[in-house]
């Protein structure tokens, strides 16, 4: 045993222990080779060699596959599917452990609790641990807040201050004075030595003679730079006035500006190395340079692209671009032995050049190497100064390019008209499929047609044919385009008609229209889309389309009255008063039922002043509407206008004979009350209210005759049966009221508007009349209340809501206004009281734009807007005659003259006076803003 001890290597010779396995602490384990007959020796057991690790004290290897997730499970598990019963255990098992945790929470939270105020006791905060002397400082008084001293440097407390002050010598002031002067003269001393000389107690410095030299040699170095000194031969090119100027001119780039120029000049630096024939590359490098203010590494680097890219047209350009111009010009040169084929080359080589010689010379080298770009023919042609030559290379341009639309129609333009059909001939033959040289060719013979028109020689006939062919030679056109398959829509056709009228070829345009306007239309659909075309037009302000649109229309549809007013009406705002009396003659031939085309006719004829014309419309309107109430009041208007009254009276009289109608015989019994005829009048209506007792406007009459002659029970008793008669019209109710009123009878006539509204509930006028009543009666509180209940009765009444907003006080009238506009829809009333409130605070153009807001033109014949309220168009001239001019206060008439406005409670009270019975309606215009208050 001894021997062994002192043997070091006899374990070698020593028997291996039980389960021993060779590098097992290394983490080897057993093998066997294939040379091994048998199956292999067994590693040793879990247990074992846990084992082995304790003797070795060392940590047993954990098992990782304890902790694996369930829902990724390997191994043994791996490929099994996750089924329902999975899923439903899995439910469970997590509806356990949150009834645990539930259970569990309440201790946890208190004992968690319980941590915290421990972990606080012991580490409390700094708020907390001066709590006590902050509640404390409630205590302190001023007097103690006061003696706190200040925060400061307290090391020199103790130091003895040195309040001591001392008087300021008159040396120091005295030299503090003459600071900054110098002297321009020698003192005696130094006049006496010859010049300057330091003084001998040390050196003095004279600041101001050394700006003074210094200011000196700059100007001479200035004027030397210049070339204006004579003492130096030098010259520049400097100019000294903008010598500044172009210093501002210099660009100061950022630090962070020149880092990104670094980081983008590497990159480029790069790409052009990694790719030297990316063209792009190369100009971005140089742009990048140019922008650095490197103009020399700008032109050394588009150099190197023009070597490396000899194709690209763009490097050439750039390079040109970069150099000045003759060194363009060489760059050019050398470009075309690269790039003859390049259009933009040729053409920035002939912008180079400054006389027209040599630009023509450039072009048409340029054509002996691109004889197919017509860019260039364009260009070139452009040049000459001489048509004769214009045409001679346009001839060699069709030539050679002959698919060209816009060289033959150049040179069909250069020609003479005979000529330019030869032109278009063979243009039509070499492209049978272009639109725009037929268009060429009707607009060619609409010239032709022009000039024969105003040649007396020619016949009428030959006059007729010759526009005519401009018809045919459209039409034909589109057969042969179909035939070749060009189909351009309707809509295509009716752009080039309009791009026709905007040249002046308004019988192409109409042309183009006839040939096309019926392609793509259902049959029933037909007239509400050709409407809809013609205004599409009219509101592009292409009347000649829309002109063309509603003639074609008119053909197809002539029994269409509608149409025919349509058409009246464009020929009324853009016609002549020829073109309207055309256009109004053809409509009562083919509509002679249709009353209104007869009675604009007649007006028409009557407005230029052909009384005798109006007077023979109305005649044949008669043969053709024996019994029209319409036609028989018109002729009795233009015959009462006209001073004749004698016939107006005999056509009255015929009219109750033959017509018979309510309307008659009430415009009989106002014609004879305005002729002063009054019991004739009064005739008339008995007549007519024992043949017509239902008609109210009878009875109004008849009470304000009465009511004129002073006769009060008479007036009384025609509104009382008017009323009953008639319960529905408030104007009766009205009239009876104000009677009762001026009588003195104020309780009377608000029982009569109580009874009123009780037959006609929610009704607006019969309200503002009780309002008024109260205001007049001077009971303004009364008012105020019966205009709360107004407007609970009619809340979207306009007039209503106006009375209110003029009710409130000046401040509360915009907000009350802004309730009225949401609750009223916008009512014209309201819209115009808002410009009023503009205009009372003086804010001008608010004010005329919310005027012209509140009469908007018509988009409908029936439609009813504010511009037929007379008492709107008042307003607004009452407000130009203030802050407009004359300009302003024209238009408004103008516009009012358009609308011809029948209501509004001014406008009806001076319109219907038979004093204004022969007033015109800027007569009334005017009146009604004089009364306006």
């Amino acid at each position: 045993m001894a021997s062994n001890k002192t043997n070091k290597l006899a374990f070698l010779s020593m028997p291996a222990p039980a389960s021993y396995v060779a590098g097992l602490g290394r983490g080897a384990s057993g093998f066997t080779t294939r040379s091994d007959i048998g199956p292999a020796r067994e590693g040793p057991s879990a247990e074992v060699v846990a084992e082995a690790q304790a003797r070795r004290g060392e940590e047993p290897e954990v098992d990782q596959d304890q902790f694996q997730d369930p829902d990724n499970e390997y191994g043994l598990f791996a490929g099994t599917a996750y089924e329902q019963d999975d899923e439903e255990a899995d439910k469970i098992y997590e509806a356990v452990d949150a009834a645990m945790d539930t259970r569990r929470r309440a201790r946890r939270e208190a004992q968690e609790q319980a941590e915290l105020a421990k972990h606080r006791a012991e580490r409390p905060k700094i708020q907390q641990q001066f709590a006590d002397l902050k509640r404390g400082l409630s205590a302190v008084t001023d007097e103690e807040w006061e003696s706190i001293p200040e925060v400061g440097n307290l090391t020199r407390k103790k130091r003895k201050k040195d309040d001591r002050s001392f008087v300021v010598p008159d040396s120091i002031i005295v030299g503090d004075r003459s600071k900054g002067e110098y002297e321009n003269a020698l003192d005696p001393m130094q006049q006496e030595n010859g010049g300057l000389q330091t003084p001998a107690d040390g050196a003095m410095t004279n600041f101001v003679e050394i700006g003074q030299a210094r200011d000196k040699i700059l100007s001479l170095k200035l004027d030397q730079i210049s070339g204006t000194s004579t003492s130096s031969g030098l010259s520049t090119s400097i100019d000294p006035k903008g010598y500044l100027t172009s210093l501002d001119s210099v660009i100061l780039k950022s630090d962070a500006e020149i880092g990104d120029i670094k980081r983008a000049r590497m990159l480029f630096d790069s790409l052009v190395k990694s790719n030297p024939k990316h063209a792009p590359g190369w100009i971005a490098a140089a742009r990048l340079e140019e922008h650095a203010g490197r103009m020399v590494a700008a032109r050394k680097l588009i150099k190197q692209g023009c070597e490396q890219c000899q194709k690209s047209e763009d490097v050439w350009l750039e390079a040109a671009r970069l150099h000045n111009n003759d060194d363009a010009k060489v760059i050019f040169a050398n470009a075309v032995q690269h790039v003859g084929q390049s259009v933009k080359i040729w053409l920035a080589a002939s912008d180079l050049e400054h006389d027209i010689k040599s630009k023509r010379r450039v072009l048409r080298k340029a054509l002996e190497n691109i004889p197919n770009s017509v860019r260039l023919w364009k260009e070139t042609v452009n040049l000459e100064t001489n048509a004769s030559d214009a045409r001679i290379l346009l001839s060699r341009a069709v030539e050679v390019i002959p698919l060209s639309v816009e060289l033959w129609l150049a040179l069909a333009h250069l020609e003479t008209p005979e000529n330019a059909k030869k032109v278009l001939n063979k243009a039509r033959k070499a492209i049978p499929t272009s639109h725009e040289i037929w268009i060429a060719a009707g607009r060619l013979l609409e010239q032709e047609a022009i000039v024969m028109s105003s040649d007396t020689m020619t016949s009428e006939a030959d006059k007729k044919k010759a526009w005519d062919m401009v018809d045919k030679t459209i039409e034909a056109g589109v057969q042969q385009l179909r035939k070749h398959q060009v189909l351009l829509t309707r809509e295509q056709w009716l752009k080039e008609a309009e791009q026709c009228e905007t040249q002046g070829s308004i019988r192409t345009c109409e042309a183009i229209v006839k040939a096309t306007i019926a392609m793509d239309t259902e049959e029933e659909d037909q007239l509400d889309t050709w409407m809809d075309d013609a205004e599409s037009a009219i509101s592009r302000e292409r009347v000649g389309t829309a002109r063309a649109i509603l003639a074609y229309a008119l053909k197809v549809f002539p029994d269409k009255r509608h149409l025919w007013i349509r058409a009246a009406n464009l020929e009324k705002a853009h016609g002549t008063p020829e073109s309207l009396h055309g256009i109004l003659e053809r409509a009562v031939e083919h509509c002679p039922q249709a009353e209104v085309l007869w009675l604009m006719n007649a007006k028409e004829k009557w407005m230029t002043g052909d009384v005798d014309g109006a007077r023979a419309v109305l005649a044949r309107a008669f043969d053709a509407n024996k019994e029209s109430e319409q036609i028989w009041l018109a002729a009795v208007k233009l015959e009462a206008e006209n001073d004749q009254l004698d016939v107006a009276r005999e056509l009255l009289i015929r009219a109750r004979t033959i017509a018979d109608t309510e309307r008659i015989w009430m415009k009989s019994a106002v014609f004879e009350r305005q002729q002063g005829q009054l019991d004739t009048a009064l005739e008339t209506l008995s007549t007519a209210l024992s043949k017509f007792p239902k008609f109210p406007k009878l009875y109004v009459i008849q009470g304000q005759i009465h009511q004129s002659r002073n006769n009060i029970p008479a007036a009384r008793s025609s509104f009382s049966a008017g009323y009953k008669a008639c319960p529905k019209e408030t104007t009766l109710w009205i009239l009876a009221s104000r009677l009762e009123e001026a009588d003195g009878k104020s309780i009377k006539a608000r029982a009569l508007l109580e009874k009123a509204r009780q037959v006609n509930p929610s009704n607006e006028e019969l309200w503002a009349e009780a309002v008024g009543v109260e205001e007049r009666s001077g009971g303004s509180a009364q008012a105020k209340s019966m205009l709360a209940r107004a407007l609970q009765e009619c809340p979207t009444s306009g007039l209503l809501w106006t009375m209110s907003i003029w009710a409130e006080p000046r401040p509360m009238r915009k907000t009350r206004s802004l309730d009225a506009l949401k609750k009223s829809n916008d009512n014209p009333l309201i819209i115009c009281t808002v410009a009023r409130l503009f205009w009372a605070e003086r804010k001008i153009e608010k004010a005329r734009q919310w005027f012209g807001r509140a009469v908007p033109p018509r988009q409908d014949e029936s439609a009813e807007t504010g511009a037929d309220i007379g008492d709107l168009w008042g307003w607004w001239l009452k407000f130009e005659r203030q802050h407009g001019t004359e300009e302003h206060r024209e238009e408004v008439r103008v516009r009012c003259e358009q609308a011809e406005p029948h209501h509004g409670l001014t406008w009806q009270a001076i319109a219907k006076d038979l004093k204004n019975s022969k007033k015109t309606t800027r007569e009334i215009l005017e009146m009604v803003a004089d009364a306006l208050q």
